[in-house]
């Protein structure tokens, strides 16, 4: 048993870090093709964002290899695989609790790291990618990566979803984890300034966060920054 749990974990570690390199150095890729020059002078930063960034996929490794193991095994969690076990209407509602629960985890976890004393021993190191890139995805110290990683293992065991809605959902979160690291807008304007727009981040909301520090703390939506009136809009000065 105990074997097994930890090829688990070693397995879901595995495909942490091959998730983030392979999706961080495609839009990594692509910047160089889009925005060519950006990436100059940034060697020992990517560096730097690329080794906390596999330190941090370790951190997630731990708890999804045990979700992993319990579901595999012994049925421990809420993840189902039939496709008829719920309604199929149920299907991308599952998807936007689970986006919205760990959106509601982030912003207030988030702006919990930026208080003073918390901000220098563990969010400065994401803070210290100036200007973020796609590496930076996540590049956390490990106080900051464990608070991440607990959040979906922890849904799993409360909210039932199907199998590959969990997929749905770790994708998104990579997906946007990257591109609004990335230092220019990958989505069209009309997008970005539509009512939709208005509710989900881009690279262009996240950027003014690292550019002011102090407002714009979503990960997926604007709903708790425009509730706690800490949204500021999107960066003046931001490559579309």
């Amino acid at each position: 048993m105990l074997l097994a749990l930890i090829l688990s974990t070693l397995a879901m570690t595995a495909i942490v870090a091959l998730r983030y390199l392979a999706v961080s150095g495609v839009f990594a890729a692509l910047t160089n093709r889009v925005r060519p020059g950006y990436h100059a002078k940034l060697s020992a930063q990517i560096r730097r964002e690329i080794g906390w960034s596999l330190a941090s996929a370790a951190i997630y490794g731990i708890p999804a290899g045990i979700v992993a193991f319990g579901w595999d095994r012994y049925g421990w969690t809420q993840i189902y695989s039939e496709w008829d076990a719920f309604p199929l209407w149920y299907l991308p509602v599952s998807v936007l609790i689970y986006l919205f629960a760990h959106d509601t985890w982030f912003y207030w976890t988030h702006r919990w790291m930026h208080r003073p004393r918390l901000f220098k021993v563990a969010h400065a190191v994401h803070h210290s990618s100036r200007p973020p890139t796609a590496w930076a995805a996540m590049s956390f110290h490990p106080i900051e990566a464990l608070t991440g990683a607990v959040v979906i293992p922890l849904l799993v065991f409360l909210v039932p979803i199907h199998i590959a809605m969990v997929g749905l959902v770790l994708g998104v979160m990579t997906l946007m984890g990257v591109t609004n690291h990335m230092g220019w807008e990958m989505f069209p304007r009309w997008l970005v300034h539509s009512p939709v727009g208005s509710w989900i981040i881009t690279a262009s909301h996240h950027q003014l966060h690292h550019e002011r520090y102090t407002c714009n703390y979503g990960l997926y939506f604007r709903f708790w920054d425009r509730l706690c009136k800490t949204d500021r809009g999107l960066s003046e000065n931001f490559p579309r």
